[in-house]
């Protein structure tokens, strides 16, 4: 059992809690120190679910409440001498899921009625707009201070019904109703800040607000949520020691587990390093790195989407595109690439400034594992019960460089995948092979270029490295012939390995595997 170096806020996001329950708190208040020296008024955060928005959010809550005990030893302590109290009205939208319209007008009742009974109502503010203007206005009337107000998960009404347009569209009005006063309560409004998953902008529900600042993808603030690998490697180091001593690891092999499970995150051109806070902290305290993050639940829409646009899983390792085909509002994708960006299954690997070209990227191994885990079955077979079987046999034939008994494996396995949920395209086989391969935590990289062409697959074993082509009623010759007429093998020369092609034949009639060749490079 590792020994206790800190106390971990598990399920805590209320920050007055973690300070005076003496947990462990990694310092983000030089961030709110930023805001109060550039005048920052409206500000908007876009970070994926779990990563420490609603805790800056309740930070931000205490500060402008003035509670300068929380923050004795932070940073913001030796800035702020003032420490003005003003009325807050904080909410929380997270709790808004699975609502029709009456429900979240409800909720919306639900969150407005505790602050009635603090500043009062009057009679004739009968709609959440209404209710919301009126609060603002009597909070500075009766405390003199300018109010703040603080929206965290603003969309977290509008995500599961974000494939559904007859769904949206009322929910998406009623929404824009309660946070349309915003801009004309500029008068009685010290700060405002809002958080989502989403893009906020081409919603048009912050329509009206055209002047909120979008943090979500400045290099300054990549670090704003999430755990740096400064943070981690400094103030955790202990942490990162002691769970190390626990494991049997040095600091070095823990911290390596460490990123290659938790990491990965890029928010910006320029991003710091950053780590999942949930699942980083859950492994702390549970002494065990496990998927945390993904393991809390893969959200409905994200299997719907992927459903609905066709999504080549492969392609997700890694994608080249411009800002503007991720960073924009889900209402208004044409593909599944923005929500997956911005609901953390994707993140920025590298930025081309040249040709201002971002390569998205699956951030690490939870959220790889995760995906094929929640996916195979979804695009391979989920009638069957015995995926896992086939599954273990599929692997061990592959870890024995038995290449022969795996394609054996797979031929039978695809033969039984029903009629209605295939294709009959070389991309739909692919994506199965894509799938089988990386369940092995095999590094597999598919359409791989090369100086003339792509590779369908390429799967680098410890000793071996297995270049693939795949044709659909085509013979394995012509696979093979392919591989060399394009130099798919070239790159791959000096890196002192067995190098194997394999052509693999697919039958549209048979719906399998027809045929394969297996040659060595000698």
């Amino acid at each position: 059992m590792a020994k206790i170096v800190n106390f971990y806020p598990v399920g805590i996001q209320t920050f007055s809690n973690i300070r005076e329950g003496d947990y462990l708190y990694i310092d983000k208040t030089k961030y709110i120190v930023d805001f109060r020296e550039k005048k920052m008024r409206y500000v908007f955060l876009s970070r994926p679910r779990r990563f420490g928005k609603s805790l800056f959010a309740s930070t931000l809550q205490a500060y402008f409440e003035g509670r300068k005990e929380l923050f004795e030893g932070l940073a913001i302590a030796d800035y702020e001498k003032e420490w003005v109290k003003h009325p807050v009205l904080h909410f929380d939208l997270s709790g808004a899921k699975h609502f029709d319209a009456d429900g979240l007008k409800h909720y919306l009742d639900l969150q407005l009625k505790p602050y009635e009974k603090l500043y009062g109502k009057d009679d004739d503010e009968l709609y959440p707009n209404d209710r919301l203007d009126g609060l603002v206005k009597r909070a500075y009337k009766q405390t003199g201070e300018k109010a703040v107000v603080i929206i965290d998960e603003y969309d977290a009404a509008l995500l599961d019904v974000v494939h559904e347009k007859e769904n949206l569209q009322p929910l998406r009005r009623i929404m824009q109703n309660f946070y349309s006063p915003l801009k004309k309560l500029d008068p009685y409004l010290e700060f405002t800040f809002i958080t989502g998953i989403t893009k906020f902008s081409q919603l048009s529900i912050f329509s009206e607000l055209n002047n909120l600042d979008n943090i979500s993808l400045f290099d300054q603030y990549s670090a704003i949520c999430g755990i740096s690998k400064t943070e981690l490697t400094t103030q955790m180091k202990p942490d990162i020691e002691a769970m190390g001593e626990a494991l049997g690891l040095t600091y070095e092999e823990c911290l390596a587990e460490l990123t290659q499970f938790y990491d990965g995150y890029h928010f910006s051109e320029k991003s710091e390093d950053i780590f999942n806070p949930f699942s980083l902290v859950k492994a702390m305290n549970a002494g065990k790195i496990a998927p945390y993050w993904f393991g809390s639940g893969t959200p409905s829409f994200l299997l719907k989407l992927l459903d609905k646009y066709h999504v080549n899983l492969s392609t997700l390792e890694s994608q080249e595109t411009v800002l503007s085909s991720f960073d924009q509002s889900t209402e208004e994708m044409t593909d599944a690439l923005p929500l997956l960006y911005q609901s953390g299954y994707l993140t920025i690997k590298k930025y081309e400034p040249m040709f201002q070209e971002y390569t998205l990227g699956i951030p690490n191994k939870e959220v790889r594992d995760g995906l094929l885990n929640s996916l195979i079955p979804h695009y391979v077979n989920p009638r069957r019960s015995d995926n896992n079987a086939f599954l273990l046999g599929f692997c061990k034939a592959v870890y024995r460089n038995d290449i022969e008994a795996a394609l054996e494996h797979m031929r039978t396995y695809i033969a039984t995948i029903p009629y209605d949920l295939e294709n009959h395209s070389e991309k739909h086989y692919q994506t199965i092979f894509y799938l089988m391969f990386s369940f092995l935590n095999i590094y597999i990289r598919t359409e791989v270029k090369s100086a003339i062409g792509r590779a369908d697959a390429v799967m680098h074993m410890p000793d071996t490295i297995y270049v693939f082509e795949l044709k659909v009623d085509k013979s394995a010759e012509e696979a093979l012939a392919q591989i060399d007429e394009k130099g798919y093998m070239l790159p791959y020369h000096t890196e002192g390995k067995r190098l194997v092609k394999i052509g693999i034949s697919f039958d549209s009639t048979q719906r399998t595997i027809s045929d394969w060749k297996i040659k060595e490079e000698g």
